[in-house]
């Protein structure tokens, strides 16, 4: 196949992943205009319509699906040999993509990472800021960070953090105005600052004290998909945030923000980077895990 034909078919690739034209042309390295060519001359030459465009969107045809089902695999297989042939270089060198949430780069994954990678300059790493699950395999990630409750099966996992809890928290002029609330059903009585969560539904908090778990769906006039942004909102006034407890602390302890439920708040397992045993080959890719090992970590295959 003519090299110009393989091009093609990798920036086809692309825009199937990211279904956008856009961030395919910016991970590719190209303008839009000259991606769009690429991909109208690759239909061309085959005669078949593999992509549907809209304003906003931009999907796959029937045989657009099953040319990323049969090119998709191959290209990552042809990446991990690369990437296991690069690992004979004395420095280690590649691109690691992962996806994560804003919480885990900011707390888990960042401040370790950081000061590491000065280290080794022949390293890249794409972080995809994104709270809901991805399938790292398809989407084209050699790694995800989540919580270890839900980490993907069939992965190699390695705790990179402490196990961590969310907190109620509201501001004092809040709580002037409306009683502390002492039990989780009290919540339906107070203005609450919402989570939208990835999928699209709100998220039910949970609560748990001596064995017994609740969960309360709550209501509030304001919703986020980000963390601080719920912070900014409780300091405010506009409500009982629910919020990883690290990242209000400082805020907890100037007094700005106030702890309720605290006896109702339980501990979730702490992140873990996860994985295909594929990528185990790469020294690149072992830098990385190597900087985030939690140093109570442990390495255990989900099955």
């Amino acid at each position: 196949m003519a090299s110009r034909d393989f091009n093609d078919l990798l920036a086809f690739v692309a825009v199937a992943r990211e279904r956008s034209f856009t961030r395919a042309a910016a991970k590719l390295g190209i303008v839009q205009s000259t991606l769009s060519h690429t991909i109208k001359r690759l239909e061309s030459q085959m005669g078949l319509r593999l992509l549907t465009r809209t304003t906003r969107s931009v999907g796959l045809t029937e045989a657009g699906e099953r040319l990323q089902q049969s090119l998709a695999p191959r290209i990552e297989e042809i990446e991990r040999d690369i990437a296991a042939l690069m690992s004979l270089r004395d420095t280690p060198s590649g691109t690691i993509r992962i996806t994560l949430s804003d919480h885990a780069l900011e707390k888990a994954v960042w401040p370790r990472l950081s000061s590491v990678l000065k280290k080794y300059p022949d390293i890249k790493v794409e972080f995809s800021l994104d709270t809901g699950f991805r399938n790292i395999v398809k989407d084209g990630f050699d790694a995800g960070i989540r919580l270890g409750e839900s980490v993907e099966k069939d992965m190699i996992a390695v705790r990179i953090g402490p196990d961590w809890r969310l907190v109620a928290v509201a501001s004092p002029t809040y709580l002037k105005e409306h009683p502390k609330p002492r039990h989780p059903k009290d919540l339906i009585k107070h203005i609450c600052i919402k989570r939208r969560q990835a999928a699209g539904g709100h998220y039910v908090w949970e609560f748990a004290k001596n064995g017994a778990e609740l969960r309360a769906r709550v209501e509030g006039q304001v919703t986020f998909n980000d963390s601080r942004a719920m912070i900014d909102a409780a300091l405010k006034g506009f409500g009982i945030a629910y919020v990883p407890e690290d990242m209000a602390a400082q805020h907890v302890q100037s007094r700005e923000l106030v702890v309720v439920l605290d006896d109702w708040s339980p501990k979730f397992e702490g992140y873990f980077i996860y994985y295909p045993t594929s990528r185990q080959n790469s020294a690149a890719f072992k830098v990385v895990v190597d900087a985030l090992r939690h140093p109570e970590a442990g390495q255990r295959k989900r099955g």
